[in-house]
């Protein structure tokens, strides 16, 4: 997955967003005002590149015990986001949009019954 791909990814989504709120470097991906993946931009230009995402915290542990590339969430709670390293091709592009459309379940999940509904409006 390149950076087009992730950006173009996560933004045709429902109700999707992107910021960079912290600094000019940190693009984030939000869904109704609630932050679902966030990555570095010069990471990606390093070749160094991974995602945030939010994740089940068993789900999480499943995942870094199986994968090297999917590390506890870089500067985000550890528990429920993984950092998921894109750049060491041992994640295939099918399990990376699966990861993000999980972070992005999650985030939904998450949000209040009346926010939800308005999802349809998108």
């Amino acid at each position: 997955m390149n950076i087009e791909q992730y950006r173009d990814y996560c933004i045709n989504k429902r109700a999707v967003t992107e910021h960079f709120p912290f600094n000019e470097d940190t693009l984030v991906f939000k869904v109704l005002g609630k932050m679902f993946a966030l990555t570095s931009l010069q990471r990606w230009e390093n070749g160094e590149g991974f995602i945030n995402l939010k994740c089940d915290p068993d789900y999480a542990q499943e995942l870094r015990a199986k994968f090297e590339s999917i590390k506890p969430g870089y500067h985000m709670h550890k528990q429920q986001w993984n950092s998921v390293y894109i750049h060491t091709r041992e994640l295939s592009l099918p399990l990376i949009m699966k990861l993000i459309d999980h972070s992005y379940n999650m985030v939904v999940a998450g949000l209040p019954k009346k926010l939800r509904n308005t999802l349809h409006d998108y």
